[in-house]
């Protein structure tokens, strides 16, 4: 007994006739292939059926599986209140996996339970399932705040799993598209919205998970996506795998994306091991990033390896250009992981005697210090993508209008609180934004008094 096949399917609660009330017709198309799947399902008769949702308990840096023997959702929060489900968890499996995942060093287990009831993300597929089949026990698992590639590794461990405990099993990917694809939406447009769609339903139609992979992050985030981090650990869990992928309907009535995709296992295939192939790709991306690299990201890099690897600071080459020597600034170093920023410290003006050694102090603290993430390991240390912002000083404006997000930072102070926000990055499009962020990151509140600085910065990446 194996993994038989997979599924991508949405979970709108309008598609319920129970909620919709006529509305659902607008989906028809969903609807039929949501009901195609279900029979298909009930066809395998899968002892346990796998469902990644969005909806479930999300951390930034864990999986969550959900705990219990059982489990019982409704429809409540949406108007309905006779509209129940209860379910039986694979416990075994539950218990397995976690050690599964222990072994592969993926954080992953059934910690930090909050809600026990069934989201709509895993309570609308298995209303479909349960018209045509219910003997089945469910593991349910949530996403997590990390990289594209942990959620495909992750999918990974769940297939060694259903291998290692012989289980028919079925896995149901649940996910929106893009919540940006009409003006007159409940969440607006954006143009990254239809082509993100357009893109993640190509993959889908050709079994390309790769693709899944190589979405930026900064585009999946403008594009106010979904699913995809679903759709990844569903595409590990197919890992090797020969499949028959099928996109058997996609329709974005109310300005959300809803594609419903089935995947028949259908032997083996070398060639599909997606995170070798990303890897490989990415050593060599890297590298030719790396050969290109200006003294400043150079000394960067050298500073934070021989912090993590030593435990002391680098000294400095002997190379160095009489800028980085003789002339003090404040100076930002940025670190990302497979386009998601890993840490980003830096110094308004300079502390130190000079830009190479501000460069010195503030690549370690990127690196081990920056409060959002844990401290950068030895194992991450090829995958670090530099660059160093070095700031020029700032002046003071009196309105928003002398800003320009690609030109000029900005630094807002009230009293002793300060905050900064360096210019020309992914997903700041306005001053008005700018500067949103940076009273939010000093803790000053809009209606207080607060005035304005802004700088320009020469980046080096």
């Amino acid at each position: 007994m194996s993994l038989k096949a997979a599924f991508i399917v949405p979970h709108p609660p309008i598609i319920l006739p129970e909620i919709g009330h006529g509305e659902e017709k607008k989906i028809r198309k969903t609807t039929d292939a949501y009901l195609e799947i279900a029979e298909r399902i009930s066809k395998i008769r899968p002892e346990t059926i796998i469902v990644t949702t969005p909806h479930s308990i999300l951390y930034a840096d864990y999986f969550h599986i959900s705990p219990d023997l059982k489990a019982k959702g409704d429809m409540r929060r949406f108007g309905v209140r006779n509209l129940t489900i209860e379910v039986e968890y694979d416990n075994d499996f539950v218990r397995v996996l976690s050690d599964e995942a222990q072994k592969d060093n993926i954080p992953a287990g059934t910690l930090g339970e909050r809600d026990p009831g069934l989201d709509h993300g895993t309570f609308i597929p298995l209303y479909f399932i349960n018209k045509f089949y219910k003997d089945y026990k469910l593991v349910r698992i949530g996403l997590s705040g990390l990289s594209h590639l942990e959620h495909y590794r992750f999918g990974k461990t769940i297939e060694r799993t259903v291998e290692k405990l012989g289980r028919n099993t079925v896995f149901i990917a649940s996910g929106d598209l893009s919540h940006k694809l009409l003006h007159d939406g409940p969440y607006g447009f954006t143009e990254e919205g239809p082509e993100f769609d357009k893109q993640v339903t190509e993959a889908m139609k050709k079994g390309d998970f790769l693709s899944f992979i190589n979405f930026d992050p900064a585009f999946c985030e403008a594009a106010a996506e979904c699913g995809l981090r679903s759709f990844l650990i569903m595409a590990g869990a197919l890992d090797g795998k020969a499949v028959n992928s099928e996109l058997l309907s996609y329709e974005g009535s109310f300005g959300v994306g809803y594609a419903v995709a089935a995947f028949e296992v259908i032997g083996k295939n070398e060639s599909r091991h997606f995170d070798i192939v990303y890897e490989k790709e990415q050593h060599e991306k890297l590298e030719e990033i790396k050969s290109a690299e200006d003294a400043y990201v150079k000394l960067a890099r050298l500073s934070l390896e021989t912090y993590v690897r030593t435990g002391k600071y680098a000294k400095l080459p002997n190379d160095l250009p009489d800028e980085m020597l003789t002339r003090k600034a404040g100076v930002f170093v940025s670190l990302k992981k497979h386009g998601q920023l890993r840490g980003c410290i830096g110094t308004i003006s300079a502390v130190t005697g000079s830009i190479a050694d501000e460069i010195l102090r503030n690549a370690v603290s990127a690196g081990t210090d920056d409060p959002r993430f844990s401290p950068v390991t030895e194992k991450e240390l090829d995958e670090l993508v530099y660059s160093v912002d070095v700031l020029a000083e700032p002046e003071p404006i009196s309105s928003i209008d002398e800003l320009d997000v690609k030109k000029y930072g900005v630094i807002v102070s009230s009293g002793y609180r300060r905050g900064l926000l360096l210019p020309n990055l992914e997903g700041v499009d306005t001053p008005e934004q700018q500067v949103a962020i940076a009273l939010q990151k000093a803790g000053i509140s809009k209606k207080e008094p607060y005035s304005m600085q802004r700088f320009e910065v020469v980046r080096h990446n």
